[in-house]
């Protein structure tokens, strides 16, 4: 790893996601929400991995980035609207890691390996897609669990969470078991990993 180099790109996605309209209070202070989000995944990674490539690491600071420009809003209600955005989105994260990547001077396999990551490619058999994975469902039950479980009902959340944790590996499971939830939101994890 060239540390220079990591660090120029982290700061080129952190001041990407600066621009984020929507904040969030994190620390103490408003800050952009996409880049707050963007530190946790990194943290979630280094924790669940200490060995992370070079490309995990970057790969999951892009995760969301520039998200909030191309909103929801502006595609079809329904499943299929919901996976065309998520797909339309999906690949611009992909292209905007991957233009920040050779920018800094990162060589095509190892562009292509992040983009892949980022992408979620091979997630049944790819360890490091799976660690994406797994920051990204604990990140949401650190900071959308509670406000989705408020306007959903039992049965819906349950299926929401049931999906999350299915896409987990056995570390990510534990790691999420063991975050520091409310009672109800606790006993909803648990019903929806089966356990208890």
């Amino acid at each position: 790893m060239d540390p220079s180099r990591f660090a120029r790109a982290l700061a080129l996605i952190d001041q990407a996601n600066a621009g984020d309209p929507h904040m969030i209070l994190h620390d103490g202070s408003a800050r952009p929400k996409e880049q707050v989000h963007a530190g946790m995944m990194s943290e979630w990674v280094r924790r669940l991995r200490p060995e992370a490539s070079e490309e995990l690491l970057l790969a999951v600071r892009a995760h969301h980035i520039r998200r909030w420009e191309l909103p929801r809003a502006g595609y079809p209600e329904g499943r299929h609207g919901y996976l065309a955005w998520r797909t339309e989105l999906r690949n611009r994260h992909a292209r905007e890691l991957r233009q920040i990547l050779e920018t800094c001077g990162y060589d095509e396999p190892f562009v292509a390996r992040a983009c892949a990551i980022l992408s979620k490619q091979g997630i049944a058999r790819d360890q490091e897609v799976r660690t994406f994975e797994d920051a990204l469902c604990l990140v949401f039950l650190e900071t959308q669990f509670s406000g989705m479980a408020a306007r959903l009902d039992r049965a819906k959340m349950l299926g929401v969470l049931r999906k999350s944790i299915s896409k987990m590996s056995a570390e990510g499971i534990a790691a999420a078991m063991a975050l520091p939830l409310p009672g109800h939101l606790r006993s909803l994890l648990l019903e929806a990993a089966g356990v208890g």
